[in-house]
């Protein structure tokens, strides 16, 4: 990367996708989860806050900070579920890394892609952790945008091989099956979410919809599943019904955030629940025994997209995948610049020589 101080090393959507791809869908995950887990040991070291969010009637804008005081990280990121309606994306991203130090950026990406990338990774992360042992088979209902990264990183990360799809439309879980074509899964569409869950080990969630929404009934959960809530992530927004959450261990990333946006925001502010990092970190117990319903309430933290930003700048170096942004004012004197603007003026009222 230039080292010259006006120019920030910029990922675009091409630039992610040719990345991932260069180092392997499977193979990025898999790196990905160690950062995760890296950061994740070393919770404490963080600045934390619930993301800053602006609602609307039709969805949310946050933004998503933190820092470990050597590393400053945040992201942009909307959700609008009516957005496929125009064919636009419910979920967009970009998200800077910086230093600390003096406070210039290091890299300034897109993070659509790569916030898929580690909310899949992350719900794998945990399940190593929570889902039962030698765990195959995994329901996955809500077949859109995040649902064919979710199966990539349980078939990468826990060898999860057997997956059972349902989604209210079933063009989205056909065309989830033809995407995961070829990877070694035994795929089945199902034609309700009952269907679905029968025989699974794990059962991810993760619909669109902006409502409190019942996708999981309490006689759908039998003991010993993990659940894996990933759609519930804003005020007003949830999949499982109460009475499943109060028979379930229930894992967390940051409490004050998830009490606001996850699943519990359905219980009393008192209800107990572990924090992910301290069962990562090995302060806590995960699962407690064989027939525990273990949950997942997987909402999304700036610590994750810290992680992903830390490690897609470690993966560029010595490649070409990025662009060089003129973000920065640079002026021969850091005190003169306003002097920099009359340069600048002097060289375009010079006459140009053809």
């Amino acid at each position: 990367m230039s080292k010259s101080l006006n120019l920030v090393p910029f990922v675009s959507v091409e630039h992610m996708m040719d990345l991932v791809l260069e180092i392997g869908i499977d193979t990025f995950l898999v790196e990905l989860s160690e950062y995760l887990e890296e950061d994740f040991r070393r919770w404490e070291h963080f600045d934390k806050t619930p993301r800053v969010a602006s609602h609307s009637a039709e969805g949310v804008i946050e933004l998503m900070p933190t820092s470990d005081g050597r590393l400053y990280g945040f992201k942009y990121v909307n959700g609008h579920p009516k957005n496929t309606r125009s064919g636009r994306q419910t979920v967009t991203a970009f998200g800077v890394l910086a230093d600390v130090d003096n406070g210039y950026p290091l890299l300034l990406s897109e993070m659509t892609i790569l916030t898929a990338l580690r909310t899949a990774a992350t719900s794998a992360v945990a399940a190593r952790y929570l889902a039962p042992a030698n765990a195959r088979t995994m329901a996955l209902i809500g077949n859109g945008a995040q649902s064919e990264f979710q199966a990539r990183a349980f078939h990468a990360l826990l060898g999860v091989d057997n997956l059972r799809l349902f989604d209210i439309d079933p063009s989205a879980t056909e065309r989830c099956r033809s995407n995961l074509a070829g990877l070694g899964m035994t795929i089945t569409a199902c034609r309700t979410a009952e269907e679905a869950v029968e025989g699974a080990d794990i059962i991810t969630t993760a619909t669109a919809d902006k409502q409190n929404a019942t996708i999981l009934t309490d006689n759908m959960i039998g003991p010993g599943v993990h659940i894996n809530a990933v759609g519930g992530d804003c005020p007003g927004k949830t999949e499982l019904h109460r009475d499943i959450l109060l028979r379930s261990g229930i894992f967390v990333e940051y409490p004050p955030q998830t009490r606001i946006e996850g699943e519990i925001q359905q219980l009393d502010a008192n209800h107990p629940v572990t924090e992910m990092w301290r069962v990562i970190a090995g302060l806590s117990d995960g699962r407690a025994d064989t027939r525990q319903i273990t949950l997942f309430d997987s909402v999304g933290f700036a610590t994750e997209d810290f992680s992903a930003l830390r490690y897609v700048y470690d993966k560029l170096q010595g490649t070409k995948h990025f662009a060089e942004l003129d973000l920065l004012a640079d002026p021969d004197e850091p005190r003169d610049l306003y002097g920099m603007l009359l340069r600048r003026q002097s060289i375009l009222m010079t006459p140009q020589v053809a």
